[in-house]
């Protein structure tokens, strides 16, 4: 969308250091007097002299309202009310603007937002169910009376067993958001404008970002692996009491510095769909636009999080118990340690949750991002100002000064 108004990333923008478009007084209308004074024309001393007393003689000047000799005025309270075009208003926003910006922007336009994330989902579901129960092996068997060198050998059989079964399925997850994200962003950032959108138009904008995104999906999580992987590979190379202390320390510190990463690169996703950006890019605008707000950022990703959490325990919760009893699986089998053998029926009702969660959180998500970067831009850059001309709302021509 970067040739579309109000998107494109600035050439020189307060991100960046700089501040662009600083209104300043205008310069004499008779040509004298240095450059940068007022006008020579100024009213009449006793206009802008202040209020004297109530009682100081006949002829004292009564207070001017606004100056506490009279009722204030409704034009005294404050500024006006930002414009509101879409489904937030143009301004920064708070934590509750974003999070009901993105659900405001999904009721608005349910038909192209949840109708396209639920026919992901679904794909994705049937994917991962045919997955489970023809290509992945059976999980493996732990005793619970095992121990010493048996016992880590069951551990260490059993996490291989457990990352094989779901590389898979994570793979076929990572490409159903990023395809829900694509076109949410698209979605996002027609709602911000107030302007319809369809799934042909979201999908004709997002396509030929679709490889872009890809490859910035893979490469984060590639850089976070090759930080944990530095982290711990000396404390496992050594192999010893000094060498696990050592891992440990080094798991801690690639744990602090993935999540500054993960944070920092929040924004890089709708930086690369809606101003065009390459991969890396969209990394360094992400970075600059968090610089300065990592703890706000934070905190709202954090309570994104903590709601999607929320959503997928109460739903996959009673999804679970009604697969079990209807399956006929035993509990007794999650409680000694055996790999329960799930049969069609339990992996279709589960299904059905995740295909029930996975509607509503990759759409909301995506839109919690794309307002996010909307509203560091807006703090950062002024964005406002664009978006309200590119709306076409009136008061917002080419001279507007930005703040």
């Amino acid at each position: 969308m970067n040739d579309s108004p109000g998107w494109a990333s600035p050439g020189s923008a307060p991100s960046n250091g700089k501040e662009t478009a600083i209104p300043r007084p205008s310069e004499p209308q008779d040509g004298s007097g240095p450059t940068g004074q007022w006008s020579p024309e100024q009213p009449p001393p006793g206009q802008w002299s202040p209020p004297s007393n109530p009682g100081g003689g006949p002829g004292t000047r009564p207070p001017a309202p606004g100056w506490g000799g009279g009722p204030q005025r409704q034009g005294w309270a404050g500024p006006p009310p930002a414009a509101k075009p879409g489904v937030i208003p143009l301004r920064p926003l708070s934590l509750g603007e974003i999070l009901d910006g993105s659900v405001s922007a999904l009721r608005a336009h349910w038909r192209t937002a949840l109708g396209f994330s639920l026919a992901v989902s679904v794909i994705t579901q049937i994917a991962v169910i045919l997955m489970q129960r023809f290509l992945l092996p059976e999980p493996t068997s732990v005793d619970p009376n095992a121990t010493g060198a048996e016992a880590l050998r069951q551990a260490t059989d059993s996490a291989r067993s457990t990352l094989i079964s779901l590389a898979p399925a994570t793979l076929v997850t990572m490409i159903a958001t990023l395809f829900t994200a694509s076109i949410i962003t698209v979605v996002i950032s027609r709602s911000v404008l107030g302007r319809p959108t369809t799934l042909s138009d979201a999908w004709a904008e997002a396509r030929p970002r679709i490889l872009p995104l890809l490859g910035l999906t893979v490469l984060v999580p590639l850089i976070m692996a090759a930080i944990m992987a530095v982290g711990i590979g000396p404390g496992l190379l050594l192999g010893s009491e000094a060498g696990a202390a050592l891992a440990f320390l080094g798991f801690a510190a690639a744990c602090v510095a993935t999540l500054w990463l993960n944070v920092s690169f929040a924004l890089a996703a709708p930086a690369l769909m809606l101003e065009r950006q390459s991969i890396v890019a969209a990394l360094r605008r992400s970075t600059k636009l968090v610089r300065g707000a990592w703890w706000r950022t934070f905190g709202v990703l954090a309570l994104t999080w903590l709601l999607t959490f929320l959503l997928t325990f109460l739903v996959s919760i009673p999804f679970g118990i009604i697969a079990v009893i209807v399956d006929g699986t035993d509990v007794s089998e999650f409680l000694n340690g055996t790999a329960p053998s799930f049969g069609w029926s339990f992996l279709i009702v589960t299904g059905i949750g995740e295909v029930i969660v996975s509607t509503l959180i990759y759409p909301f998500v995506a839109g919690v991002m794309a307002l996010l970067y909307v509203d560091q831009r807006i703090r950062r850059e002024a964005l406002d100002l664009d978006l309200a001309r590119a709306a076409g709302l009136p008061g917002y021509g080419a001279d507007t000064p930005r703040s």
